[in-house]
């Protein structure tokens, strides 16, 4: 792994030198754009609107709107003379329970390795967080952007998690969701009778992109002139009797009752 930024996490006068590497790369199969006719290959370019003059990259600029409408042009220089494109730390501004955040703000996950001469520091708030049960809020600018992130430990690497601003997170307006629904207590009991029957430990691992492995089927199909999927039969049409959400529920805990039991995963100490 390449590391993508270099500076000292800081909390009260403490400071521990870190190098940040993105924690996640995509498996998405790799595609390009061609010209369905022939298959020749498809190349943008940036050209000035009107013309068909290209601009080279280096010379390429932002155009921002002002509060009175105006148009206004930054260039790389304008950005980099910022002051918080001159911090070089990743600040802890407080510590919280992990439940304060609300797992819909999380976004990218970065690991977080030491990088001074000793550990000891990085261990010690590894540690500290690990007793507390909390993360550490903190700020740090990445790529020209300052980021809100929460920082917590992942067996024993600490993970900085950056999340969204709170005005980046929707508000789900449904009128759906105001409507006076009467839920009878049967279906309730039934609700969390399928729950019970379908709880588990979460184990990643049973689970595979689906999309990923039959798009990489079909490539390797069209390759070499065969067939990736044979036409399926047609799935019987549903029971009316499920049609009902009581006998609905009701089929899906008989549903996995007649199911083998999977066994379950030993839990390790955190």
């Amino acid at each position: 792994m390449r590391a993508i930024w270099t500076g000292e996490l800081s909390f009260g006068l403490v400071n521990v030198p870190v190098k940040v590497y993105s924690a996640i790369e995509s498996h998405d199969a790799k595609s390009h754009q061609v010209d369905s006719k022939d298959g020749v290959r498809i190349r943008y370019k940036r050209v000035r609107e009107g013309t068909d003059d290209e601009v080279e990259f280096a010379n390429i600029a932002n155009a921002y709107e002002a509060d009175g409408g105006e148009t206004v042009v930054l260039s790389k220089e304008d950005i980099k003379s910022m002051p918080v494109e001159k911090h070089r730390e990743i600040a802890v501004t407080e510590f919280v329970p992990r439940e304060d955040v609300d797992p819909i703000m999380f976004d990218k996950p970065y690991f977080l390795e030491p990088s001074s001469k000793s550990p000891k520091a990085y261990v010690l708030l590894r540690q500290a967080l690990q007793e507390t049960d909390r993360l550490a809020i903190c700020t740090f600018t990445l790529r020209n952007r300052t980021r809100l992130c929460a920082l917590r430990v992942v067996g024993n690497v600490m993970v900085l998690q950056t999340l969204l601003w709170p005005d980046e997170v929707r508000t789900p307006e449904f009128p759906a969701l105001t409507e006076d629904v009467k839920i009878r207590p049967q279906e309730l009991a039934m609700a969390a009778s399928l729950i019970d029957s379908m709880a588990t430990d979460f184990d990643p691992e049973q689970y595979e992109d689906d999309y990923q492995v039959q798009l990489r089927q079909l490539i390797e199909a069209k390759a070499t002139g065969g067939t990736a999927f044979p036409e399926a039969p047609e799935e019987e049409a549903e029971d009316d009797e499920v049609a009902d959400l009581l006998a609905a529920l009701k089929a899906s805990v008989k549903n996995r009752e007649a199911q083998p039991e999977r066994p379950a995963r030993k839990r390790t100490a955190s």
